[in-house]
């Protein structure tokens, strides 16, 4: 039976390492602030005190961590306690260079790198139906087959390690935009005094229509930002973004904007909200942000 490292239980890892555990997978976790990881003994994970003892003869390492510097400080600890030609399934979004600098660090450390960013955010994870945008050596998908079935409700294969970090930076490009031009929609109906609310039942049902424009858009005017795709990562996902598409010539004009309202907004205190949070840069001004 596959044995799973997890590492970094914060808002999506917690929920990855339930659905390991209640899979049947051994399963042992471990995250900085150990009082976080703690509640997952109750789902039958081992708790361990450092990265290192939780990687320890495991045949799987996953990592869901904040970025590629703290994903890197922590490979960069497991040497000479990860079997070599164990796999590492790396979740975390680290953008492309980020995902260079790690699949060095993997070789390094004798490990199989494979590049596994998720779309969805906490609720699917917890519900394990995140969509896995997996990319890597053909013949590491049997053995990371396990912990993908408990994670995702579905995985793409998209080719070599990094293509799974390419393509969630585009997709990251799209929802960051999306809830930018809901926040505005918004605010423009109450500007131009309507209720709001308008917007959202125009829309409704249609071609214009979303899971997310609904979901992002009642939260909005709820005011409730309680976080699940968290507003400083999409911050740090704009700024890969913008990296990623400078470094090919494409335009960063649309995402730099959005990436100066982010800053704003998490200047102002929200960085720990939800990401619909960006609802506060487009209300109208006499609207306390």
């Amino acid at each position: 039976m596959t044995t799973v490292a997890l590492l970094g239980t914060g808002t999506m890892g917690a929920g990855m390492a339930r659905n390991i555990a209640r899979a049947g997978l051994p399963l042992r976790v471990w995250n900085r602030n150990a009082e976080r990881a703690q509640p997952l003994a109750d789902d039958g994970a081992v708790v361990c005190h450092t990265a290192a003892e939780a990687v320890k003869d495991a045949d799987v390492v996953v990592t869901m961590l904040w970025d590629a510097d703290t994903v890197a400080h922590v490979l960069a600890d497991l040497k000479g306690a990860v079997r070599p030609g164990a796999v590492l399934l790396q979740c975390t979004t680290v953008g492309v260079e980020g995902c260079e600098r790690i699949d060095a660090l993997a070789e390094q450390l004798g490990l199989v790198h494979v590049d596994a960013p998720v779309l969805g955010t906490k609720e699917p994870a917890e519900k394990g139906a995140l969509v896995v945008l997996a990319s890597g050596p053909q013949d590491a998908r049997e053995v990371v087959a396990p912990v993908l079935d408990a994670i995702g409700q579905r995985t793409m294969w998209v080719g070599e390690a990094g293509a799974g970090s390419r393509l969630k930076l585009a997709a990251n490009a799209f929802v960051i935009s999306l809830v930018a031009g809901i926040a505005q929609s918004l605010a423009v109906a109450q500007a131009l005094g309507l209720q709001p609310e308008l917007f959202l039942e125009a829309v409704a049902g249609g071609a214009m229509d979303a899971p997310y424009v609904q979901l992002k858009g009642k939260a909005m005017l709820a005011g409730d930002f309680t976080p699940s795709f968290g507003l400083d990562g999409a911050l740090k996902d704009a700024d890969l973004i913008s990296q990623a598409a400078g470094r090919v010539g494409v335009p960063t004009e649309l995402v730099d904007v959005l990436r100066d309202e982010l800053r704003s907004v998490s200047g102002a205190g929200h960085g720990g909200d939800d990401l619909s949070a960006l609802y506060l840069a487009f209300s109208p001004r006499d609207v306390e942000r």
